[in-house]
């Protein structure tokens, strides 16, 4: 459930970014009070990322500080990075934008520029903060072990033996090292991570505030609204991963869904249909001639260099597309190319995760998270029976594996965390005004699954944009209208920009 485009940087550069959050120089601003879990706010000055942010050249920036495990009192804290971005609008609204984003795992201030492209700060002060073990955060969960291994990872069949056995090696290496860094990785869950938020609002003073999350963060805001509903004036949810539902078997549907959405608007369209008339037929072939007969190509990068040793399986061509590579309107092109003996599209995609900025995701908190809420109850027979009632046609091999997360329950058996599922697989209901907004073509949270969520949110307004896939919001304009209805009118958002629309038109190619 991770951001819908890859963007990362240097391990060095990270480095230096930590370095920067000590107090501000020359600032006048003090420490806020510690809070009654022992939080509190401390200023200091912005990251500087790798490619610099605008919006951070007016930011007020700083860390809040909260126990690593509330569980046990008197242990060691952690430092989270926060940054304030002002509002456009000379005479903004009294009550801020909070933004929760997607992964787990993910540089939340990488999402900084979509947000502001998006109008989040237009009339309402943005605040953006690190989940805990985020690039910026102090610790940084960051694991460039597993960088190292995707790196490899695409000249190496997707599911292969030697692919599992160096990707257990890198879960191992750096759980080592972060256990012996200190790290406790059973704080790292999504209940720390709701309390954090909430120690965020009381240490800066705020009484009432609105929660925009997306993807694993919408199961973040949902936890929250549970758990600490005290100032939340209203609620959006975007892509939503429903806390009581999520599970690795769960992807299967969840990308089933998107995929099949994605042909029923091409067999919509009558130049699509003529075109390309058996979408999934096609897909399957594919899936089971490329796990038979695995490519492997040299293949040179899209930005230029030596070329790259490339494997593509059916196991890869499955989680490029779950990966949004190529584009949902590109999808039957790319796998009408790919049938006629032209793999380039999918080889160019594949081949780009040659290159990995490594120590910028931080996969340890993924692993926490995943192994802890996500796995337990279930077994890797499971998944492959959630993906056998999806695809019968296809091989066990490719179905084994959840898509986007390959040899999850092996890593899970060396990762070695709690078992949180009780806790965190639980339905929020709430009377908070919600904004439920899901995307047609969305092939990592199926939009169904949303339906559910807002039955329990008793006064939520759900949106459906057709034609767009993971994280909604910065790819429709519409969805941006209707989100800044919300926060304005939470009770009563104008959605009237929905009905009409449809997906764009599917890229034709000669025969």
């Amino acid at each position: 459930m991770s951001k819908h485009t890859h963007r990362a940087g240097t391990a060095a550069a990270a480095l230096a970014c930590l370095a920067a959050f000590g107090p501000a120089s020359g600032s006048a601003a003090t420490p806020s009070p510690t809070g009654p879990t022992g939080a509190r706010f401390v200023p200091g000055a912005c990251p500087r990322p790798p490619e610099p942010i605008e919006a951070l050249a007016g930011a007020k920036c700083g860390f809040l500080e909260v126990p690593e495990n509330r569980s046990r009192p008197g242990g060691r804290t952690i430092r989270l990075a926060v940054a304030r971005i002002p509002a456009a609008a000379e005479k903004p609204a009294p009550d801020p934008v909070v933004f929760m984003a997607g992964g787990p795992g993910a540089d939340t201030f990488d999402d900084i520029p979509f947000l502001v492209d998006s109008g989040l700060n237009k009339d309402r002060e943005l605040i953006v903060m690190g989940q805990r073990g985020n690039l910026y955060d102090r610790p940084n969960l960051a694991c460039p072990e597993v960088d190292r291994f995707n790196e490899q990872a695409v000249g190496l069949g997707y599911d292969s033996p030697q692919a599992k056995q160096i990707m257990l090696k890198a879960a191992t290496d750096c759980r080592a090292r972060l256990v012996a860094d200190g790290v406790d990785l059973n704080a790292y869950n999504t209940t720390e991570n709701a309390a954090d938020f909430a120690d965020l609002r009381t240490a800066l003073g705020i009484p009432q505030w609105n929660v925009y999350g997306y993807s694993y963060g919408s199961n973040l805001a949902l936890t929250y609204l549970r758990q600490h509903p005290d100032g939340i004036r209203s609620v959006a949810i975007d892509s939503v991963a429903p806390s009581q539902y999520v599970t690795l078997p769960w992807t299967w549907s969840s990308t089933s869904e998107g995929i099949r959405n994605i042909f029923a608007a091409c067999a919509a369209q009558p130049a699509c249909k003529d075109r390309y008339p058996d979408l999934p037929g096609m897909l399957t072939e594919q899936i089971r001639k490329l796990e038979a007969q695995p490519l492997t190509l040299d293949v040179t990068p899209e930005d230029g260099g030596k070329p790259v040793r490339t494997v593509l399986d059916g196991g890869a061509l499955l989680n490029l597309i779950v990966a949004f590579t190529p584009r949902p309107n590109d999808l039957p092109a790319a796998l009408d190319e790919l049938s006629r003996g032209n793999p380039e599209r999918f080889a160019q995609a594949r081949a780009a995760g040659s290159v990995q900025k490594v120590g910028q995701f931080a996969h340890g908190l993924t692993n926490s998270i995943a192994c802890a809420e996500w796995a337990p109850g279930y077994t890797e027979a499971d998944v492959l029976a959630a993906g056998l009632k999806e695809y019968p046609d296809w091989p066990d091999s490719v179905l084994a594996q959840a898509p986007q997360l390959p040899f999850q329950y092996p890593v899970c058996g060396i990762w070695d965390v709690a078992d949180r599922a009780k806790i965190q697989r639980v339905p929020t209901a709430s009377a908070v005004p919600a904004l439920v907004v899901s995307g047609t073509f969305d092939v990592k949270t199926g939009a169904s699954w949303a339906k559910g969520v807002a039955a329990d949110l008793s006064r939520s307004t759900s949106v459906v944009v057709p034609g767009i896939g993971h994280w909604v919001v910065p790819q429709s304009p519409c969805a941006q209208q209707v989100l800044a209805s919300f926060f304005a009118r939470p009770t009563a958002p104008d959605t009237s920009c929905v009905d009409g629309l449809k997906p764009a038109p599917f890229t034709i190619i000669p025969q």
